[in-house]
């Protein structure tokens, strides 16, 4: 199964004592639905995945699937950097329902180009759900090499790769090889980066996993329609549009600033977990003028 459009790589928000706002987190997969949105990712880095117990990881996942009743695509973030607690987390998401198993490659551990083939081919082995790999070198300090991505194409039940790697010439190369390989049915390819969304998707990217749609689903949702359509001078419109609140929005580690402006906007999103702290207040300035220039607040 193929996914075009757009996905929002959802925020989590807490309560003020830490723990998950259900009713804030259902209000806000309602909002995004409402405004157009094709998909909604739990527990991915916006999401705060790396503070999250697997209980708690599990029950975000079990809302969503949930809340969202069949109206979207449902992608469920599962990846580790040890083997078995992917496994595990990716065998709790086939089991609640989710359509996607978002795996981000291992962190920390750094392995190797063949050992990162192993690492997804047991996942693809000992699962059904459909697998998409996430490519995400600066949280990761590893880079899925586009060899790599090609023999994890060949795997029966990793459809989809997520690229946020930033290089538009390495995805090209990727793309240049699957076609080679007679596999670019085989593996569709989303954008990571939401200022890379329209170039990403000018080579053959098929849509994006967006963090500003949190806070900007419409106008992302036009322009990646407009983009599936072949109307370029009107994405590429909205992708300048757009452009100066992306950037604030990752001025800070995400999901910080992304928080921030829900807050700003009056919608659920509550604290941070630490390590993460609240933005330093000339960045959380900048934002305030970003998000009223753009009629947010």
């Amino acid at each position: 199964m193929i996914f075009e459009g757009t996905a929002v790589a959802m925020v989590t928000p807490f309560n003020n004592d830490g723990s998950i706002d259900e009713t804030g987190f259902r209000e806000n997969i309602n909002w995004l639905i409402d405004k157009g949105v094709d998909g909604l990712l739990g527990v991915g880095t916006t999401g705060e995945s790396a503070t999250l117990s697997h209980e708690e990881h599990e029950k975000i996942i079990d809302i969503l699937i949930d809340e969202v009743d069949g109206r979207v695509t449902t992608f469920a973030g599962t990846g580790s950097n040890a083997t078995s607690e992917a496994l595990n987390l990716t065998k709790s998401a086939e089991d609640a329902g989710a359509d996607y198993a978002l795996v981000i490659s291992p962190y920390y551990n750094k392995p190797q180009q063949h050992a990162l083939v192993e690492h997804y081919k047991t996942l693809n082995d000992k699962t059904d759900i459909d697998i998409i790999a996430y490519n995400v070198p600066s949280r990761t300090a590893l880079d899925i090499s586009s060899e790599t991505i090609v023999e994890l194409a060949k795997l029966d039940h990793v459809v989809g790769l997520k690229e946020a790697s930033s290089d538009i010439d390495k995805s090209t190369k990727t793309m240049n090889l699957l076609r080679k390989e007679q596999l670019e049915d085989d593996l569709f390819i989303l954008s990571g980066s939401d200022e890379l969304t329209l170039p990403l998707m000018s080579i053959g990217a098929t849509g994006v996993i967006s963090a500003s749609a949190n806070i900007d689903p419409v106008r992302m949702v036009k322009m990646v329609n407009y983009i599936l359509d072949g109307n370029y001078d009107e994405a590429i419109e909205l992708h300048y549009q757009m452009y100066d609140l992306i950037k604030a929005l990752f001025m800070e580690t995400s999901p910080a600033p992304a928080k921030e402006a829900l807050k700003m906007m009056g919608m659920p999103a509550g604290p941070l977990r630490l390590p993460l702290v609240p933005m330093l207040d000339e960045n959380r300035e900048h934002l305030r003028n970003v998000l009223k220039n753009d009629g947010f607040i």
